[in-house]
């Protein structure tokens, strides 16, 4: 039988792209966008409690997110319709990759999922008139455990193609990575 799933290690220890397998044909297509068991053998094994569901213009950049371990949130991103380009930065003070980030384009075409483990920051920027990102978390919403790097830390310094995105004021007073160094919610590789 063929694999559901691809599983791709991206440069963060634990960051994983993954691409479902696609039946397409004249009438459009069908994928499976999530299969306990297929992900579970692909050794994406997490217990997913809540889905989320966004819409965002072109412009519109959400995050460095993450909630601390009070109330950890693992993610499987993916974009549903239009473009985004989503990142994340390891938080986990500790690790070879501490403080790098990574990023990768989510798209309605590409289908790609992008798993993104409790210890990582997560932010995307839309690059298309508009998209729908969908995601499934690991844990439930939490405003007390969320808190926000801002989206452009020198030291982090994502490459975003903007220079002046669309913000929301939560995310506009988001703390810098040395103020996150001195109070840091991961330490160490953290468990999903």
């Amino acid at each position: 039988m063929a694999p559901r799933i691809t599983v791709r290690e991206t440069p963060l220890a634990g960051v994983l792209c993954i691409e479902p397998l696609v039946h397409a044909d004249e009438r459009g297509f069908f994928l499976e966008t999530y299969n306990r068991n297929r992900y579970r053998e692909a050794g994406v094994d997490l217990e997913f409690v809540q889905d989320n569901h966004s819409r965002s213009g072109k412009g519109v950049l959400r995050g460095f997110h993450y909630q601390d371990l009070s109330a950890p949130m693992a993610k499987l991103v993916r974009c549903v319709s239009g473009a985004v380009l989503d990142a994340v930065v390891d938080l986990r003070v500790g690790s070879p990759s501490f403080g790098k980030s990574f990023s990768l384009e989510l798209t309605g075409e590409n289908r790609l999922q992008l798993l993104v483990p409790v210890g990582f920051g997560h932010a995307f920027l839309t690059v298309s008139d508009a998209a729908d990102v969908e995601y499934k978390c690991s844990g439930y919403y939490d405003p007390s455990a969320e808190a926000t790097i801002i989206w452009n830390d020198p030291e982090i310094a994502m490459n975003w193609p903007v220079s002046n995105p669309i913000v929301s004021a939560k995310d506009a007073r988001g703390m810098t990575f040395a103020e996150y160094r001195t109070r840091p919610a991961f330490r160490g590789h953290t468990k999903s």
